[in-house]
């Protein structure tokens, strides 16, 4: 239905957030994400002891009493790859599964005014699609890319016009109040709890889908008239722009600088850059991924490619050497080792498996065995520099090691037809 009217407004959606299948739907996605305890130390292990139906039930009587009030969220902070720390709100487990439960109600109605060029946290889309977009668009011939990032933009949303946003597709009174009270739970941090006048809590189960909802302003503008000057690809807040010429990407950073404006936002001003494509003298990194052009030795000709980006690969090199330097580990067997370390190994591969990975893949590969070689040397204690030749009659794939080397692939888009996509939300 939204899909066919885009000014049609939904009213009746209260007594759906509170339906008892909703909820229970809810619950089974808060549960699946396994998410740790919010302000009230309550954990999903405490709430499955207790009773998964009498605390459906209770939270069902609270929202249909409209006695329910969300309670502040935890603030925790993530490190960041460049040093910095990323906030992060998580609510209470009660919290999330309303926030689920809203989710599943109001997240068809936005989709259908999502455009094509977001890509983030959305049904049958991924981040290889956006790369994949990325791709192709750079070898038609689009060499001049706004490599953009929004300065703190969690934070920064702002309450009154994202609810005059929401309020554009929703009219029922009492989901607008849920979804404001979310945004306005005040942030537990040092055992002191402040109010919150802007932004939405990165860990909110309800937060990504704002935040395209904010952002989706920038799309249409964007597809309405700016389109002619470049590509824009948008994933949640990382964003590109792909032109062809110079002039077109100047051009380009100049609307999103206007735009940003209109919405309270702000393009950050050293990290915010324009990329030159041609002959492979620059690149941009999105989504994990290192983005250049590289000549083809067949075609004479350059073309895109990807690869985990250095961060990616400091990444990986710190995990294996969790897995396996700790000395409180010699005690272990190889096998049990090795069992460590390929979930690690499957979980990064299987994302940069999609793209130009081979190289990394090969070296990747190369850190592994000599981390395990290494541990095989302090658990027999051999010292020296030995390591290399004396594990060498090993095969660590034949004991079980995951190996990285082989499994890059390549990539299909395939974007969903309005059918599927109808049904997927």
């Amino acid at each position: 239905m939204a899909k066919q009217c885009a000014t049609r407004r939904f009213h009746a959606l209260y007594d759906k957030v509170h339906r008892g299948d909703i909820l229970r739907r809810a619950w089974e996605n808060v549960k699946n994400n396994r998410g740790v305890a919010g302000v009230d130390g309550q954990t999903i292990r405490d709430v499955e002891k207790s009773g998964v139906d009498v605390f459906l039930s209770q939270l069902q009587a609270e929202l249909q009493a409209g006695e329910y009030k969300p309670q502040s969220v935890k603030r925790v902070y993530i490190p960041k790859p460049d040093g910095r720390r990323r906030p992060l709100g998580i609510p209470a487990i009660r919290d999330r599964v309303v926030q689920a439960a809203m989710k599943i109600v109001v997240e068809p109605i936005f989709e259908a005014d999502f455009q094509p060029c977001s890509f983030g946290f959305r049904p049958k889309r991924s981040a290889h699609d956006a790369n994949e977009v990325i791709r192709r668009t750079a070898n038609k011939g689009h060499n001049w890319v706004i490599d953009a990032d929004i300065e703190d933009y969690f934070s920064t949303i702002d309450h009154e016009k994202l609810m005059t946003m929401v309020s554009r597709r929703i009219s029922d009174r009492r989901v607008l109040k849920l979804i404001r009270q979310s945004l306005e739970a005040g942030v537990l941090e040092e055992g002191v709890v402040r109010t919150v006048s802007s932004g939405t809590p990165q860990g909110g189960v309800l937060s990504p889908v704002l935040a395209n909802v904010y952002l989706n302003y920038l799309d249409k503008v964007w597809a309405a008239k700016f389109s002619r000057y470049g590509t824009l690809v948008r994933y949640a807040d990382d964003l590109v722009v792909l032109c062809r010429n110079e002039a077109d990407a100047r051009r380009s950073l100049q609307c999103l600088k206007a735009v940003m404006e209109r919405l309270g936002l702000r393009l950050h001003p050293i990290k915010t850059r324009i990329v030159d494509l041609r002959r492979g003298s620059e690149g941009f990194e999105f989504l994990g991924f290192h983005h250049r052009k590289v000549l083809s030795w067949r075609y004479h000709k350059h073309y895109l490619q990807r690869w985990p980006r250095a961060h990616a690969m400091a990444a990986l090199r710190e995990k294996i050497r969790d897995a396996v330097g700790p000395r409180s580990l010699l005690s272990r067997s190889l096998e049990d080792i090795i069992a460590k370390l390929n979930p690690i190994l499957r979980g990064w591969g299987n994302y940069f498996a999609v793209g130009n990975s081979a190289k990394h893949f090969s070296a990747a590969d190369s850190f592994v065995r000599e981390r395990l070689c290494l541990f095989l040397s302090k658990k027999h204690r051999k010292s020296g520099r030995g390591w290399a030749t004396r594990w060498r009659h090993i095969d660590f794939r034949a004991k079980g090691l995951h190996h990285l080397t082989g499994t890059v692939r390549r990539y299909t888009l395939r974007m969903p037809t309005d059918e599927e996509h109808r049904k997927a939300v």
